[in-house]
């Protein structure tokens, strides 16, 4: 696609470069830039464009380009707008997905960027032929329909009684209190939705000043603020029911149509069934299919032919009057799920990640040439975030392999030693922010057979049960664990073989070598983890392609122990092959063999020499997060994605999935039926099969089910998390209504989570019992020489494994996941467990020695974690700001007209007073810092400091 600076207006220029929210009104038929405090803003009699950028893990931006249409804005207008999205899009390398957006019927994507809603006003720019003048003068009562459980489309009517049903909810706006009326047939998560609104019209035009009052549909006039709500309409009278509708959207079959765009015709396409292969790079086309038509414009086509689909497009609806419909501009390797799916099969792109940047690269390269910044057009660098595990190392882990269809209880020694034929189900409690958490799992080995692995599931689900839904449960496949699991095992050995009676029966029914690992047999272990806390030893096949030079390895044949040293690896991981030594073969001393310099015994005990590779194995990332609402239905699942999700979201009566490639998260509202709740783990495994966002999702997920009330902190951390929120009760519109009227909003009692109420077979037994080490023992030998360094960590590891009996400790007692999000996560937990008193112990010391304050530095969060943060206990208080390097926010942010002298741009946030940072970013800077990297610079873009 050839692009030209005529073709692209000034306004556009540097547009999309960081993450956020860009809005241009149509004046003059040329974009204007809209202030950012006039977003959400909008005029009847105007044409709008909007640019949503967001900053994706993978470090590239993706981009929504929506123009957004008043019901009296003129066809010039409306026309000018969906034009110049086409230049926009030229000018972000035509990469852009877009939306047409006709006032009343905006897409739930667009809604999103404006929580809780938007409320055109009358008017519009005097270029509209259609300028109607506001007036502002004195408060008229209004009357309008809400509809929607996600985002609220709010729309005014006639304030008439002939406007109510028992079907939607109203807000009837005086001048001195705000109704919300709630048909009888309405849902409960509408009305709760509702009331966001109601929130946002008293802050909005009463500034925070008027009551509120709930008004059911059905109740008699003996209710008073009923009375006064039918009185303003001059008396209650009965409403008509509506007469059951004919067209229901579910079951009216769609007919799709393919029509080709060829030099300004249009060409209908006949097809047995919607393929790929009928779209040609070339040409652009047109998709009806009724609610929404898509335009899909061809990577080869040019600027001129992909506005000329556009304005067909246009044409269409107006043509058969469609104003309901949508139109979504898409360009050849950029489409969307949704486009996707009408297609029978649509085929991986291959290297669409480097065909897109070099697609951007192009674009930047001409637009460059010719004087355009384009800055924000290159690859940003991908947010490199330290895996974080989000779970407290020190709790307590119980341990069953299972057998047939019972668990059989692991003694200390054998719980962290799993056979790849086996299930297992691991419970594990520890402290949590303000009471003690509890996780319950089932591990499948990749040999385990079938009916073990339902059985595993069901025990695990009643341990579940029986913890009246407090724990969460997680279902992981050897291969694909999360950090949390190896975390919670610290040192784990995953061996071949089995010794459960459904594995050792399958081998037999299929005269199956059993291959179940002897320790007098020959062996061979990859060594894999990041430190101490986190370190694992997986059997291979005894060959040498087995081996790979980014790992270290152990082998031996029962008398002879081999340590084998990959030329990629680091220090770390010589460290940790001694540790898994005394796990593996603690009584043998060891020969070390490196890469490149190996005896011919070593190749002899593998079988001679062979290739092998030399890259780490790599593992499923986390992509950003996607959440969806759930509902099965005669069997099936649907579900409905919520875009730019907050916690608000998550409603009691609902289930809900979080996506992020790596993990899935099925959330249980409290007010779920029984019945729902016990099918969540069959949601997540429907909705991996299903594959909604089409990301190849694998069959071996790790689904993790969490219960409202119990979110732990790896499912929290996907929000700004309120933990009072989650510990209410009553519907989601009891609840913020409470909480609109100004009353305190209502709370469950915390449970106190006593360890009997997670313990299956095995409870009684002391803590010590669970040890996870036998390789610091003070009375084992040490047979193998170790470096100095060495000798003298695990001489400090030996002086405390009397008192806390984990396996390898780390240097010293430490919680290895950040608090998330909110300024809500300030509170102490209470160390109620023997395990949590001896945490605090150790970090008792540390308080004493906190600086009262830090100056401003590059490095502020250091600075933060320096000062008195230890173990969240002041995260909520604001810190001392002497010393520090203060500028007024004004003079910090990117637009400042008077910017501060000599500060680091990267950290703008640094220099703001304690007040004033809290007043920006709605938390205090320990809490703040705490954030992921990524996470912190979309909420200082949001503020205008990054």
């Amino acid at each position: 696609m050839s692009v030209s600076m005529k073709d692209l207006d000034p306004a556009f220029h540097g547009a999309g470069q960081k993450d956020g929210l860009v809005v241009w009104r149509i004046e003059n038929f040329k974009p204007v830039p809209v202030p950012t405090s006039s977003h959400g803003k909008f005029y009847m009699g105007d044409s709008y464009i909007i640019l949503k950028t967001t900053a994706l893990k993978n470090g590239s931006f993706r981009h929504d380009i929506h123009y957004w249409l008043g019901k009296d804005t003129s066809q010039d207008e409306a026309g000018t707008a969906a034009i110049l999205t086409v230049e926009l899009d030229a000018a972000l390398g035509g990469r852009a997905v877009q939306y047409r957006e006709l006032q009343g019927n905006e897409t739930e994507r667009f809604l999103s960027y404006f929580r809780p809603c938007i409320m055109p006003q009358p008017g519009g720019i005097a270029s509209g032929f259609n300028h109607v003048e506001v007036n502002d003068q004195e408060h008229v009562t209004r009357l309008y329909v809400c509809r929607g459980k996600h985002v609220v489309h709010v729309k005014e009517v006639p304030f008439t009684r002939s406007s109510l049903n028992h079907e939607d909810i109203f807000i009837l706006d005086t001048k001195s209190k705000i109704f919300q009326f709630n048909g009888s047939s309405s849902c409960i998560q509408e009305r709760a939705k509702a009331l966001e609104v109601v929130q946002y019209i008293k802050d909005t035009f009463h500034e925070g000043k008027c009551e509120v009052a709930g008004v059911e549909d059905g109740k008699l006039m003996a209710d008073v603020e009923t009375g006064e709500f039918w009185a303003l309409f001059g008396g209650f009278a009965p409403l008509p029911r509506k007469a059951p509708s004919e067209d229901n959207g579910e079951d009216k079959k769609i007919v799709i149509k393919l029509i080709c765009i060829n030099q300004g015709k249009l060409e209908q396409i006949n097809f047995e069934s919607l393929a790929r292969e009928l779209l040609e790079p070339n040409k652009c086309y047109l998709l009806d299919c009724g609610g929404e038509m898509y335009v899909w414009m061809g990577r080869n086509t040019s600027l001129q032919e992909r506005k000329g689909a556009s304005k067909a497009a246009e044409k269409l609806l107006i043509d058969d009057s469609r104003t309901k419909s949508h139109v979504i501009k898409l360009i050849e390797g950029f489409e969307s799920v949704m486009f996707k799916s009408k297609f029978i099969e649509w085929p991986p792109t291959p290297d669409l990640k480097l065909s897109s940047e070099d697609g951007r690269g192009k674009v930047a390269a001409l637009l460059k040439s010719q004087g355009l910044d384009v800055k924000g057009l290159m690859k940003v660098a991908p947010v490199k975030e330290e895996l974080q595990p989000y779970i407290d190392c020190t709790g307590h882990l119980q341990v069953w392999r299972v057998n047939g269809n019972v668990k059989t209880f692991l003694s200390a020694a054998d719980q962290s030693k799993f056979y790849t034929g086996d299930c297992y189900i691991f419970q594990y409690t520890y402290a949590g922010d303000d009471k003690e958490e509890c996780l319950i799992g089932t591990w499948f080995g990749n040999r385990s057979v079938e009916v073990e692995r339902v059985s595993a599931l069901s025990l695990a689900s009643k341990m579940v049960q029986a913890s009246k839904f407090q724990a969460v449960q997680a279902r992981l496949y050897e291969g694909k664990e999360p950090i949390q699991f190896f975390v919670i095992f610290q040192s784990l050995q995953v061996f071949k073989g089995g010794l459960s009676s459904g594995y050792k029966n399958f081998i037999a029914e299929n005269n199956i070598l059993d291959d179940t690992y002897s320790e007098g047999g020959i062996a061979l272990f990859r060594i894999q983890g990041s430190g101490s806390e986190n370190m694992q030893a997986i059997q291979v096949d005894t060959l040498a392609s087995s081996l790979n030079s980014s790992y270290c390895y152990i082998l031996h044949d029962g008398n002879t122990v081999f340590t084998w040293t990959g030329n990629v690896t680091t220090s770390l991981d010589h460290d940790l092959v001694e540790r898994q030594l005394d796990v593996i073969k603690p009584d043998l001393p060891s020969r070390s063999q490196k890469e490149g310099r190996e005896t011919d015994q070593f190749w002899k005990l593998l079988g001679g020499k062979s290739k092998y590779p030399n890259q780490k194995i790599e593992r499923e990332n986390e992509s950003d997060p996607h959440l969806f609402s759930c509902i099965i239905s005669k069997g099936n699942l649907r579900v409905k994605e919520i875009h730019h999700f907050t916690q608000d979201d998550l409603m009691t009566e609902d289930v809900f999935v979080i996506d992020c490639h790596s993990d899935i998260f099925v959330w249980v509202g409290q007010e779920v039926d029984a019945k729902v709740k016990s099918q969540a783990m069959d949601i997540g495994e429907k909705f991996i099969v299903h594959d909604f966002l089409m990301e190849k999702l694998s069959r071996e997920t790790p689904i993790f089910i969490v219960s409202e009330g119990s979110e732990p902190q790896f499912f929290t951390r996907f929000f700004n998390w309120d933990s009072a929120k989650s510990h209410m009760h009553g519907s989601s519109y009891q609840r913020k209504l409470a909480i609109l009227k100004g009353g305190l909003p209502p709370s469950l009692e915390k449970p106190k989570r006593r360890t009997p109420a997670f313990t299956g077979r095995g409870f009684g037994q002391d803590k010590s019992q669970r040890s996870r080490s036998m390789s610091t023992s003070p009375d084992r030998p040490r047979v193998r020489g170790r470096s100095p360094a060495f000798n003298m960590l695990t001489s400090a590891f030996e002086n405390t494994s009397n008192i806390r009996n984990l396996s390898t400790p780390p240097p010293a007692v430490k919680k290895l996941f950040p608090k998330s999000g909110g300024p809500e996560h300030s509170r102490v937990s209470p160390k109620k467990s023997a395990i949590s008193a001896l945490t605090s112990s150790f970090e008792a010391p540390l308080k004493s020695t906190i600086p009262k304050s830090v100056k401003a530095s590059p490095e502020p969060e250091k600075a933060i974690q320096e000062q008195g943060v230890v173990g969240g206990a002041s995260e909520n208080k604001l810190e001392d700001d002497e010393g520090r390097t203060i500028y007024p926010y004004e003079r910090l942010t990117t637009t400042a007209e008077d910017p501060s002298p000599d500060i680091d741009l990267t950290k703008r946030e640094s220099y703001l007073s304690s007040v004033e940072f809290k007043d920006k970013f709605n938390m205090t800077r320990a809490v703040f810092y705490k954030l992921p990297k990524w996470k912190q610079n979309k909420l200082k873009s949001d503020v205008q400091l990054f």
